[in-house]
């Protein structure tokens, strides 16, 4: 035991009960904080642990990465060089790869735009930065302004059309 009560009954002192009562709760106390420290500590060294394992692991990714595109620009080499084996002149068929390869990234770039065009902006969040100042006034003990907001689930309930309360 971590507290140094006395365990005795004829070693306490008048008013025994308070004093016992304190000194349990000042070891319990003492305790609590030497167990959160404890804790943090050992989540400090698996966190640590586990940061240098995604470390590597993107690391080892990236290598990969940078393999695969490597890997890559040998198979287009190797495709224009069947092409000039199919009896076409050496620039035209890196030309032709060429050409196959900016027209893939042209689609993939318009896959992009359009996928950028349907993300959604934050609308209550923006909502919510725009009406910071008036809902920081500072406000008379007992008085309020403004409906606290109903929240149910995690959904905030829409006040009118827009969800400021």
């Amino acid at each position: 035991m971590a507290h140094s009560a006395p365990t005795t009954p004829t070693a306490r002192p008048p008013g025994g009960d308070e004093t016992s009562i304190g000194l349990l709760v000042q070891s319990a106390m003492a305790d609590v904080s030497t167990l959160i420290r404890n804790e943090v500590e050992l989540a400090k060294a698996e966190i640590g642990r586990s940061a240098k394992k995604a470390g590597i692991s993107v690391a080892a990714f990236a290598v990969a990465g940078v393999m695969l595109a490597f890997a890559g620009i040998y198979f287009f080499v190797f495709v224009a060089e069947i092409i000039t084996w199919a009896g076409l002149e050496r620039w035209l068929a890196y030309l032709i790869v060429s050409v196959a390869l900016g027209g893939a990234a042209g689609m993939a770039a318009l896959v992009g735009v359009r996928l950028i065009k349907k993300v959604e902006k934050p609308e209550r969040t923006m909502e919510s930065l725009r009406e910071l100042p008036e809902v920081m006034h500072r406000e008379a003990p007992g008085t309020r302004r403004r409906e606290v907001p109903l929240v149910n689930n995690g959904e905030v309930k829409l006040h009118g059309d827009s969800y400021v309360v």
